[in-house]
């Protein structure tokens, strides 16, 4: 009898299938994306030959970062006004991830979605600096207790048959080399439902090469929530601000509401969607998001508003032949107001999840990171300012908003003061 109860045993550990709960970690700090705000983050400004943006006419950024605190800096060929040169950071130097955490830390800034681009996902290796800088990141989010979870970009696919299984490959690698889900020490990848959350970003945009019906998305998450070793989570996808009517910024394709339909968050892009310089803006910025998390309430799906401190495109795109010259500051910060006015709205909305576009995105003026109010001086390349404000305002404005979420301070539509 005991031969047979030994037996059979043995039978089902052998058949019984894997569950995700053997690659993941379990007892994350973060179990649900709700009462946070996440930023994304890009982490893609390497420094090549010891040098970084050496040419003034082909600058691609608007805003300039305040480099007084980093370990570690690099030469540019710009010129601060007392002649000096000005000095950049190495988004690859493990001491400017880990000054990023501390910062995220002190200013209580909840975490980050880390951006992994679709071209990094064909041939990944641990020495590339890539998969290097997501190991920094996920080491200072344990050390430093911030939520961090993967965003993968589909930007860079290609139109030619290419379609998401180096995605699928990608996370296998990551979750093995680098227990992306289950960190030494103290576990923040953040979870959603219970699940390690996943981002998809770039679904449904029609300045996009690739036909969303023909690159294995279904069949990317199918993986991604049922895989018997890998899977086990929750997704969130990165869709057009009009998703919901399929316009405007949005293929008329509804398609796009299968996908939406099979994940578990959706954050649409609302980056230059909404500007600063209208009256009544905040209003239709309502109207978007209460709609939006109705037909989400329908199916079942939670919603994550985007906000952003603002935008200027006017360097990247007086050097593509693609955008048509913008100017400088495009939607104006207003020192901070155009910020909080939207973590206000939403928040009173009833959006209970926020993601900030974006932590360290310079190129585009949206930076909530330490950026300076003096950047350098030319006659070529042109910068925003910080409007007069500290360099860390908009980390401290993201802090207050976090408390403001959670109800651990009061409601307040006009800015704080410090």
């Amino acid at each position: 009898m005991l031969n047979k109860i030994f037996f059979l045993i043995l039978v089902l550990a052998v058949s019984t299938p894997v569950t995700g709960q053997v690659k993941h970690g379990t007892g994350s700090i973060y179990p649900s994306y709700k009462g946070l705000i996440m930023a994304g983050y890009q982490g893609w400004f390497i420094v090549e030959n010891g040098t970084i943006y050496t040419d003034q006419a082909r600058a691609r950024l608007d805003i300039w970062p305040d480099v007084s605190e980093y370990e570690k800096t690099y030469p540019t060929g710009f010129k601060m006004s007392d002649g000096s040169t000005a000095k950049f950071f190495n988004s690859g130097d493990k001491g400017t991830i880990d000054l990023h955490f501390k910062w995220m830390k002190e200013y209580g800034v909840d975490g980050v979605f880390m951006q992994r681009f679709f071209s990094r996902t064909r041939n990944p290796k641990l020495d590339d600096v890539s998969v290097q800088i997501l190991k920094h990141a996920f080491e200072a989010a344990s050390k430093n207790k911030r939520a961090i979870a993967l965003m993968y970009d589909l930007s860079g696919l290609r139109r030619s048959g290419e379609d998401c299984s180096s995605v699928i490959e990608d996370w296998k690698f990551l979750v093995d080399s680098l227990r992306i889900t289950n960190q030494e020490g103290t576990n923040t990848y953040l979870h959603h439902n219970g699940k390690p959350l996943v981002a998809i970003w770039g679904l449904g945009f029609p300045d996009r090469s690739y036909n969303i019906r023909k690159i294995g998305v279904l069949k990317l998450i199918d993986f991604l929530k049922n895989d018997p070793e890998y899977g086990g989570c929750s997704i969130m996808v990165g869709v057009p601000t009009y998703w919901r009517d399929l316009k405007i910024d949005c293929l008329p394709d509804p398609y796009l509401h299968e996908i939406i339909k099979k994940s578990d968050v959706v954050m649409p892009w609302m980056v230059q969607r909404f500007t600063s310089v209208l009256y009544y803006e905040m209003d239709r910025y309502r109207d978007m998001i209460v709609n939006d998390m109705k037909w989400c309430k329908e199916y079942h799906i939670d919603y994550a508003p985007c906000v952003t401190p603002g935008f200027s495109w006017h360097n990247l795109s007086r050097n593509s032949s693609r955008i048509e010259l913008k100017p400088v500051g495009s939607i104006p910060r207003l020192g901070g107001k155009f910020y909080w006015q939207q973590f206000y709205t939403a928040i009173h909305a009833g959006a209970n999840m926020i993601y900030v576009a974006m932590f360290d995105e310079v190129n585009e003026g949206t930076a909530i990171f330490k950026c300076t109010d003096t950047p350098p001086v030319s006659d070529i390349a042109k910068f925003i300012t910080m409007d007069g404000m500290p360099s860390d305002h908009y980390l401290w404005l993201t802090g207050k908003a976090s408390k403001m979420l959670r109800n651990e301070i009061p409601m307040s539509r006009e800015m704080p003061k410090r």
